[in-house]
């Protein structure tokens, strides 16, 4: 995700309501969500205050939707990449990782996703957002570990419990993400990649 966010004209969008999440998107994913005022987000999209409360109740409302916007998109990707597609499942998962890894160590630098970036701050400011998380998260690790056991059938994994193995993956790398943000280094997630190949082997 690119946070280097540019001012945008609404002329060109069919939609404000997905143009304002879109916007609020990369801006919250670089900035996080209490520093962030709903004028920055406004400008940044080229939309008026009246607009926006023509969608949007609240802030924290925009916040939800957003998550949930999110979430949707991400899913439906992970759907497409764990697809069965004739190779190896344990191909499709590795090349979740990889794509984790290339997102946060690339050529394109640091970039984070609303999970990394979100969910410490927003857990204590909103239920609402708090619970679009959760539910997020355990969607993409119940298809993490559909992935694990689609592996297992395929004999590319050694029988292990999926969601178990799902979870403690989906965790490492969270924590590899927010190492990654501290220490401006790619030494985290080469151990997370080097952690996930040990759980998957086992």
């Amino acid at each position: 995700m690119n946070t280097q966010t540019a001012i945008r004209q609404p002329g060109k969008h069919r939609d404000t309501r997905q143009h304002l999440l879109d916007t609020g998107r990369d801006i919250l994913a670089a900035r996080g969500f209490s520093s962030v005022g709903l004028s920055a987000i406004l400008q940044a999209a080229g939309v008026p205050k009246g607009s926006f409360y023509h969608y949007f109740q609240s802030k924290e409302q925009f916040g939800q939707a957003l998550l949930e916007d999110y979430f949707a998109s991400y899913i439906q990707d992970l759907d497409a990449r764990f697809a069965d597609d004739g190779t190896p499942a344990i191909s499709r998962l590795m090349s979740y990782w990889q794509g984790w890894q290339e997102n946060y160590c690339g050529p394109a630098g640091l970039r984070d996703c609303l999970v990394v970036k979100l969910s410490a701050e927003v857990a204590d400011l909103s239920e609402a957002m708090r619970i679009t998380l959760r539910d997020g998260t355990d969607q993409v690790m119940a298809r993490i570990a559909n992935c694990i056991e689609a592996a297992i059938a395929d004999g590319s994994l050694p029988p292990q419990p999926a969601h178990q193995t799902a979870g403690n993956l989906y965790q490492l790398w969270l924590g590899a993400s927010l190492l990654t943000k501290l220490h401006r280094n790619a030494a985290p997630m080469n151990n997370a990649m080097m952690l996930t190949h040990s759980l998957l082997a086992r």
